[in-house]
């Protein structure tokens, strides 16, 4: 079968590279044609344009870039006439994604959903455009089967491919692993700013002025790897910090702590078990129209899933140097440890099993 699947950020990338080697192994005659990244395109196919080129983050920063995206979403309709794909895969991206579903569910293609949009966070009301543009949703957070039904759409929960991703890597050596990136001996904390380069920016303004507060720890910034080595490189030049680009993975297995932005990574962190504080600051436009839309309690994912404050969120104003110390100081007390990582425990066993790509994949096969 011929398989077209539209990824975005870094998270998107390696979730559509797992399932992309999943259904290689369902289906034998697997091609494929995509939207991603890096990940995607190590596993096979013809990469038609990296998630790079689309990181738009905020409204404000959507909305000045909306030529753009237009031209974009006209390219990808004409470049999926061409290919005539037997089965579109979504994965995640909402706002671009739900616009191609719609046109290519009006042309009878077979649209599949892997990594619901976050219609649970905001305008709840697109699960009408959902059941009507997509054949197949498969969820990956507990929670969105039970938000679907509300909604009278049958939605399959697959449990979360973080599990597997974390599970099949290769044992770091900690040893060798601060030997090759010229790490002290003192234990980690590590920074994950994000991804774009607006909120790293952002997010790293106010993390790295705990490495002057904390100098008994080694600081380690959490390079992406959609950004370049030179983007970093007025961020490294600080006394006891640290750079290792696109080892996100190692560096949180060797780590003790961390302050991590909002996202994915939150969940990465908590699977890693190492306790964090869940960090956000968007633009003043983009901050004001989220909080008048999103209806959530949270916005870490850990704490979503276990409905409750697993892990402190500093968000907007609350995300400042006074309130990051008071914070960092409890996650590295032996108390406020112990705590999160029992919550970290029961959080995983929320998460469900293993195998959340090769289920989608052979549901995807199937339908």
């Amino acid at each position: 079968m011929k398989y077209y699947i539209i990824a975005g950020e870094a998270s998107g990338d390696l979730h559509a590279s797992n399932l992309m080697k999943a259904l290689q192994n369902q289906d034998a005659n697997a091609e494929f044609r995509f939207w991603g990244g890096d990940l995607m395109q190590a596993v096979g196919g013809t990469l038609v344009t990296h998630y790079k080129e689309r990181a738009f983050m905020g409204f404000a920063e959507i909305i000045m870039n909306l030529r753009t995206i237009v031209g974009l979403m006209s390219f990808c309709k004409k470049d999926i006439e061409q290919y005539r794909p037997d089965s579109i895969i979504f994965i995640d991206n909402s706002g671009f994604n739900l616009r191609i579903a719609k046109w290519a569910k009006k042309l009878g293609y077979k649209t599949n959903y892997y990594i619901s949009p976050q219609v649970w966070a905001s305008r709840a009301g697109r699960v009408e455009d959902i059941k009507r543009d997509i054949d197949a949703m498969f969820v990956i957070l507990p929670f969105e089967k039970a938000f679907y039904k509300k909604y009278n759409y049958d939605v399959t929960f697959v449990g979360h491919p973080l599990l597997d991703a974390i599970s099949d890597r290769k044992q770091v050596n900690e040893k060798g692993f601060r030997e090759e990136h010229r790490l002290s001996d003192k234990q980690i904390i590590a920074l994950l700013p994000g991804s774009r380069k607006q909120e790293i920016k952002k997010m790293l303004s106010i993390m790295l002025k705990m490495a002057d507060k904390f100098k008994e720890y080694q600081f380690v910034i959490a390079g992406a790897p959609s950004q370049d080595f030179e983007f970093y490189q007025q961020f490294i030049s600080i006394e006891n910090v640290q750079f290792i680009s696109n080892k996100t993975y190692d560096l949180l297995s060797v780590s003790y702590a961390a302050l991590v932005t909002s996202g994915t990574a939150t969940l990465e962190a908590a699977l890693f078990k190492v306790p964090e504080v869940v960090c956000y600051k968007g633009s003043w436009l983009s901050y004001q129209i989220a909080k008048r839309i999103i209806t959530l309690k949270f916005i870490s994912l850990v704490n979503l899933v276990m409905d409750k404050e697993v892990v402190t969120e500093l968000i907007q104003h609350d995300f400042n140097e006074r309130r990051l110390e008071e914070e960092l100081k409890l996650i590295l007390a032996k108390k406020q440890r112990q705590a999160i990582f029992e919550n970290y425990a029961a959080l995983e066993s929320e998460l469900g099993g293993k195998g959340a790509s090769e289920t989608a994949a052979k549901l995807i096969v199937g339908v």
